[in-house]
């Protein structure tokens, strides 16, 4: 097969990758879903999938220590590029969790929900990690195609990101405070929910991702 027509899950020991492959797998048409921890098969992938779960500190030191980062820089440099929960936030430059370096690709923070405003509208207190499903409202962007605004996805997660540029941001929820849940410039496109656990929303967005021409 033509590699330009593989998706490349990238494997660092951290993902859901099998629910993510499968997903992806169910919408790819005739592209071919690989997961994979060969940086020579990211570097010739059409597209990338970066997904992730589990602490920051973790992600990092398992993405370095299978020689994985110079690849997946490399792909969110030049080629259509999901990023899904760790995933966005290891784009980002710092995280609170572990007080470690991401990948830097973008500016801004990585910070846990403050636990001061975990109220909810009535005025309950909302546990940490933040759970279950939630509205997003979104920002114009091919992704979004055939998904209606508002439309709700499933999140797992403490921490959230704080871009340096507020025009990356492509998706906001709301969990006690406003958050960022998508970003996306160029070629990039990164997410804080989980698109394959969001039912038909979520297989709608993979869907756009394996079709989009950034």
């Amino acid at each position: 097969m033509n590699s330009a027509n593989i998706v490349a899950v990238i494997d660092y020991g951290m993902g859901n990758l099998r629910s993510v492959s499968k997903a992806l797998a169910h919408v790819a048409g005739s592209q071919q879903v690989v997961v994979t921890a060969d940086p020579a098969v990211v570097a010739a992938a059409g597209r990338v999938v970066f997904p992730g779960q589990g602490a920051m500190p973790d992600c990092m030191r398992e993405l370095d220590a299978r020689g994985l980062r110079s690849a997946v820089l490399a792909a969110a440099r030049d080629k259509p590029f999901l990023g899904i929960c760790i995933g966005l936030q290891m784009l980002f430059a710092h995280s609170d969790e572990g007080d470690v370096a991401g990948l830097g690709v973008f500016s801004g923070e990585v910070r846990r929900f403050p636990d001061s405003q975990m109220f909810g509208a009535d005025s309950q207190r909302l546990k940490v990690p933040h759970m279950g499903w939630n509205n997003v409202a979104q920002k114009p962007h091919s992704l979004w195609a055939n998904i209606t605004d508002a439309a709700r996805f499933y999140f797992v997660h403490s921490y959230c990101v704080q871009p340096a540029d507020t025009t990356l941001v492509a998706g906001v929820a709301e969990y006690g405070v406003p958050f960022t849940c998508a970003v996306a410039r160029d070629n990039i496109f990164a997410v804080q929910f989980h698109p394959e656990k969001s039912a038909r929303d979520g297989l709608q967005l993979l869907k756009n991702f394996v079709e989009w021409r950034p």
